[in-house]
């Protein structure tokens, strides 16, 4: 059932092993079916570079079992992947990652401003990458803590635990995750040349008003 879904969240994961944004069983990722409402998710404790299609869980947006294979159970964090799909109609994918920069702020539950425009396409309606209060992982309480911060931008902070980007597809979610890790190395390394003094950072005025140009001139 949906193989193609569960290639691709296999492709992703395998991808965020190897290029560091997840350590060995670490993070994990799922998208949802347009048609059936069904949602694709890694497992728990299974290598990532391991990952078969057999291995990826299929459930509902209650959270019951559709399809699972024997001796494998959906990522603990599922019900945090359900509660997005609930909040915002329009996200059809979710990345979680535990990269290095952007947990180092989760850590201290440091809210990432908008240093560098880039980020103008990420959703930040305030300007900054918004943290999700500490919640013990896999809990309700984790689920619950991500409604506020995934309403307010597509990619926010899990206090002390890790990073998470929304998006229409899979690979949008996951280039906005590569992008929180950047924008958290930026950000960091500013500080550090600007002696711990904030830099400057864009408004949520300045970064919604970017379009694309309708012609170019020079």
């Amino acid at each position: 059932m949906l193989e193609n879904l569960k290639d691709k969240v296999i492709e992703i994961s395998k991808d965020a092993q190897q290029s560091g944004l997840c350590k060995h069983k670490s993070g994990n990722f799922s998208i949802r079916d347009e048609k059936t409402g069904y949602v694709v998710v890694t497992p728990s404790s299974v290598d990532r570079m391991e990952l078969k299609t057999e291995d990826i869980c299929v459930v509902n947006l209650d959270g019951e079992i559709i399809e699972c294979r024997d001796g494998r159970k959906p990522s603990s964090e599922t019900m945090m992947h359900l509660e997005i799909y609930k909040t915002r109609n329009d996200v059809r994918a979710v990345a979680h990652t535990h990269s290095k920069f952007a947990t180092s702020f989760a850590v201290l539950a440091k809210r990432i401003p908008a240093v560098i425009y880039e980020v103008a396409s990420m959703g930040l309606k305030d300007g900054y990458v918004p943290v999700a209060k500490f919640a013990v992982p896999g809990t309700v309480d984790l689920a619950k803590s991500v409604i506020e911060p995934v309403k307010r931008a597509d990619l926010f902070l899990l206090e002390k635990h890790g990073g998470v980007a929304v998006g229409e597809n899979l690979d949008d979610a996951y280039l906005k995750v590569q992008y929180l890790e950047e924008l958290a190395e930026v950000y960091y390394r500013s500080l550090v040349i600007n002696n711990g003094k904030e830099p400057p950072a864009f408004t949520s005025d300045q970064l919604s008003v970017w379009k694309y140009p309708e012609k170019f001139e020079i």
